[in-house]
């Protein structure tokens, strides 16, 4: 991915901008640093949806509830994330509330989620969802 591409979850600088991918979910799906906050982990879960990185996708997710295998939908298109809200519980949780819109066979979807967070030795990790 290039650097200079706008990061596929959204995120705006200070000036309202596109946040570029490699200074925004890129330093955490492409060098593995840790997120620091479960908004953080939500965004970048989003942007590898988006790019087809199963990998991380499964990385982050707390082994109480990661499935064995994930596979992705090859036909699905990501079109957007809105972060609604991200609350923290407790120091070690939180839950964000987002809607991601996608498109496969020309229908248009919305996914609309309350996701829950757990931190674990300085890691935060997706535990499940409620869909709304």
């Amino acid at each position: 991915m290039s650097a200079a591409r706008d990061c596929p979850c959204g995120r705006r600088d200070a000036k309202g901008r596109p946040s570029a991918y490699v200074v925004c979910c890129g330093r955490y799906l492409d060098e593995s640093l840790p997120v620091p906050d479960a908004e953080h982990l939500m965004r970048s879960r989003y942007s590898a949806f988006v790019l087809g990185r199963a990998d991380y996708l499964l990385a982050s997710w707390h082994t109480s509830t990661r499935p064995v295998r994930l596979e992705l939908e090859p036909d699905l298109k990501w079109l957007g994330l809105e972060v609604r809200e991200h609350r923290p519980t407790d120091a070690d949780h939180a839950e964000v509330e987002f809607v991601a819109r996608s498109r496969a066979a020309g229908s248009g979807q919305r996914l609309h989620e309350r996701s829950r967070f757990v931190r674990e030795g300085g890691r935060w990790f997706y535990l499940d969802g409620e869909i709304k």
